[in-house]
Parts: structure tokens; C-alpha cells; sequence
């Protein structure tokens, strides 16, 4: 496996009524819309990553999710948001094509998933426990690549509301990585905006939502206009990685398009 290809989507907020919206998009169509385009664009990929808020609040959307993804034809990996409940989740993503949590080996690289999720908050953070599991899985790679994913950003993005709600032991999470040389990118939710950095060669990605999405370097909270969107990942053998945002636009006829942005 010369390239692994990733389709990443994140925070779809699905409810058990499929009529259901958050701040204004209906969460359950909006998904499906951002699966129809990336079906139609280099699928299917080698996995789905699913980086969190799967539901928002509401353990009945696990049916709907369940009933999506399931149905796509490759593995789905996925982790927990704030708005999740995760023994509900486990327990209804038990089997395959899904993979919550842990780590998973495609190709030259390893696929870490972490969960930050601290109950009853909207912030994060990495438990000892958590943190322990990424150092094993970084140490015993096995000369792999190594791709970090969580819900919450690890970075600032230069909004004050929001950065109120990030990962808290952010520093203690970024130690763990600056020991290991086989940490290529980390890529998370949450903040439903896109964002692309570089810290000591490792790229940090963030996702924009299958649903609404968040103003980018707003004080206090926003919405941004702009519509749904997900990710596309090619991890390449010797480490490098090619991506972009896909935003699912809809067209006056009502179907949809995909407007591209380099990321």
C-alpha cells in the first residue's frame, strides 16, 4: 500500500429526529450531502475517520450514523466529542466496519485515535491513562508513520471563545509527541473550521463540520457562513501527506457541487 487514502468528516451532530437542526442546518442531510460528493471524488478510500460529536447530546443519532457510515464499504474510525456519550457509543459502533478508539496500521503508517473528552465539559483533556496509550502507540510503531487524532485542538486558533474549549493539557500532549520522530500530523475537530499549520515538521490539521460551522478568529461566538465540508488525506510511504478541505455547496437547482480549497 504505496498511498493510503483517508476521507475525513467530523462533528455531524446527528439527533434520533432525523427533522432535527443545529443553528440552522438540518445535521442529518447535511451529512449525507458531504458523503454523497465524496463518494464521487476518489472513493472509496482505505478508511473514514470520524474525529468526534458524532450526536449532539442525543444517543439516538447513533442509529443514523450507524445506518450511514455502516453502509460505505470501508472501515470507519472513529472517537469521542463532548456532545458524545461514549459508553452509548462503543456500544452501538461494537462492530464492523467500526473502530472506536485504539490504533489501527494501514500501509507504512499508524492511525492513533484519542479521546479527550472530559464528561459534562466542553473543553478537553488527555487523561494519564490516554496519554500513556499514545506514548506505547508512537513507541512501538514499528518504523510506521504516525497520524495523531482527537476532537479537540491542541492549538490555538486566535478565537477567544473558543480557545476556552480546547485541550487543557495541551502542553503535556505536545511533549508526547516532540519524543517521537514517526509523528507526520495530527488532525481534530471541534473548532468547524478548517485549519493547516506546521510545529517542528508535523502538520496540524483542523476539519470544518458536516454541519454548520464556526467564524474563524471571532472573540465570541459566530457562525460562519459557510457550508459543510470534509476532508481528503493521502498518506504517502515516505511520510508526506497531501490534503485538502472539499465544501459541499448547494447550486439554486438544489443539488450539489464541491468547491475546493488547498489546505
Amino acid at each position: 500500500m504505496s498511498v493510503v487514502r483517508l476521507t475525513h468528516f467530523t462533528d455531524p451532530h446527528l439527533y434520533g429526529d432525523e427533522r432535527e437542526a443545529l443553528r440552522g442546518v438540518p445535521t442529518l442531510p447535511a451529512l449525507k450531502a458531504a458523503l454523497a460528493q465524496a463518494t464521487k471524488t476518489s472513493w472509496p478510500p482505505d478508511a473514514v475517520l470520524v474525529t468526534g460529536d458524532l450526536v449532539q447530546d442525543d444517543p439516538g443519532g447513533y442509529a443514523h450514523f450507524r445506518e450511514v457510515f455502516g453502509a460505505l464499504g470501508a472501515p470507519v474510525l472513529c472517537l469521542p466529542g463532548n456532545h458524545d456519550e461514549p459508553r452509548a457509543m462503543k456500544q452501538a459502533l461494537a462492530e464492523k466496519p467500526f473502530v472506536v478508539g485504539g490504533h489501527v496500521d494501514l500501509g507504512r503508517w499508524r492511525i492513533v485515535l484519542l479521546d479527550s473528552c472530559i464528561p459534562g465539559a466542553a473543553s478537553g483533556a488527555l487523561s494519564a491513562a490516554e496519554l500513556e496509550r499514545l506514548e506505547a502507540a508512537l513507541a512501538g510503531a514499528d518504523g510506521r508513520h504516525c497520524l495523531v487524532c482527537l476532537h479537540h485542538h491542541p492549538v490555538v486558533m486566535s478565537s477567544r471563545w473558543l480557545d476556552r474549549v480546547g485541550l487543557t493539557n495541551a502542553a503535556e500532549f505536545l511533549h508526547t509527541l516532540d519524543g517521537h520522530r514517526n509523528v507526520r500530523a495530527v488532525v481534530w475537530g471541534h473548532v468547524h473550521q478548517a485549519y493547516d499549520g506546521l510545529r517542528r515538521n508535523v502538520r496540524f490539521l483542523a476539519t470544518p463540520s458536516t454541519c454548520a460551522q464556526f467564524l474563524p478568529k471571532a472573540d465570541d461566538f459566530a457562525i460562519d457562513q459557510r457550508p459543510p465540508a470534509f476532508r481528503t488525506l493521502e498518506l504517502r510511504a515516505d511520510g508526506s501527506l497531501l490534503t485538502e478541505v472539499v465544501w459541499v455547496e448547494q447550486n439554486r437547482g438544489g443539488s450539489s457541487h464541491s468547491a475546493y480549497s488547498a489546505a
